[in-house]
């Protein structure tokens, strides 16, 4: 069994949600945002970290459902926040429709998300509640760090990686945790697994932040350059800072703040100029590794058969070396 098997049993069931039918201007947006596809990572390691304990994964599907829904519902409201023009290579839903609109329709969507979870057994529902409401408020911290990131100067790169962890990679540490516990994993396989996610959620984000410049955009789905763009405080812009000369460091930041639309095009080549002087791509790429090996020494610490274990292996290599 690989992992198409599991990836078509997530879609397979999101072909049949709903959400909701009336007023349909509350819930086409969730329907076309859901329909918007992605890699659905999420609920794959819900349900693969459910197969490491017992072959079937049933009681994780709905569960996992619902970690996707929330994982589309903060996407929804961040695009809101970012003024994105693009989700998936396609218009944001508040672009497609209004900001209101998007706000209310994601409301929906973490209302639905819990639902999803209302299936687990009596025995463990309430544990497992909590440990998604612990996640989702970690989650909406790391979003207000970022935002809080843009108009501070003085940001270190340890606070960014706490930020990531918050805002990606707790839930991709949930999401393994989640589909572990449902089947019975012991307390301390769940963790393991739990930080295997995080260290992988944060190397994901790393590369995320180095697809954003160095991405092709035909591939990425969202516009290359954006982070520079938008004056986001990332792990190659708090580097490059750090590593930059004095005459470098002036020259980055000049270019933060100018917002000037007819002079985008040379920020981010400016800006592209000296990450490339300092390496920046390749000590970023280091880090990716070095977050990528410590997750793998948590997941290699799970008493689980190694053919399963192996599943998860595979998917953490794609997401680290992805180029969309």
């Amino acid at each position: 069994m690989d992992i198409s098997h599991f990836t078509e049993r997530i879609n397979q069931t999101l072909s049949t949600l709903t959400y909701g039918k009336a007023p349909d201007e509350l819930y086409a947006p969730i329907r076309y945002m859901m329909e918007l596809g992605g890699k659905r990572v999420r609920p794959l390691l819900t349900l693969l970290g459910a197969n490491l304990f017992h072959d079937n994964v049933d009681k994780a599907l709905m569960p996992a459902i619902g970690v996707e829904v929330f994982h589309n519902f903060t996407l929804m409201h961040d695009d809101i926040m970012d003024n994105a023009p693009l989700r998936r290579g396609k218009a944001t839903v508040h672009e497609k429709w209004n900001t209101n609109t998007a706000i209310l329709s994601g409301d929906v969507m973490l209302v639905r998300a819990y639902e999803f979870f209302l299936g687990v057994e009596p025995e463990k529902l309430a544990q497992i509640l909590q440990l998604f409401s612990t996640c989702a408020a970690q989650v909406c911290e790391g979003q207000q760090l970022d935002m809080e990131f843009e108009t501070r100067q003085d940001v270190t790169i340890d606070e960014y990686i706490n930020m990531i962890t918050l805002k990606t990679a707790v839930l991709l540490g949930f999401s393994l945790e989640l589909g572990a516990r449902i089947n019975n994993a012991s307390e301390e396989d769940a963790l393991h697994l739990k930080e295997f996610g995080i260290h992988m959620g944060i190397a994901f984000q790393l590369r995320d932040d180095l697809l954003d410049v160095y991405g092709d955009q035909a591939k990425f789905g969202k516009r290359v350059g954006g982070d520079i763009v938008s004056d986001k405080k990332t792990y190659l812009l708090l580097t490059a800072l750090e590593k930059s000369s004095a005459t470098q460091k002036q020259e980055l930041l000049k270019w933060q703040g100018q917002t000037d639309a007819t002079q985008e095009q040379e920020k981010v080549q400016a800006i592209k100029d000296i990450y490339n002087g300092l390496d920046i791509q390749h000590v970023t790429q280091s880090q990716i590794n070095h977050y990528f090996q410590r997750g793998m020494q948590h997941l290699n610490q799970v008493n689980a058969l190694n053919s399963k274990k192996e599943l998860l292996r595979v998917l953490a290599t794609q997401l680290i070396e992805r180029d969309s």
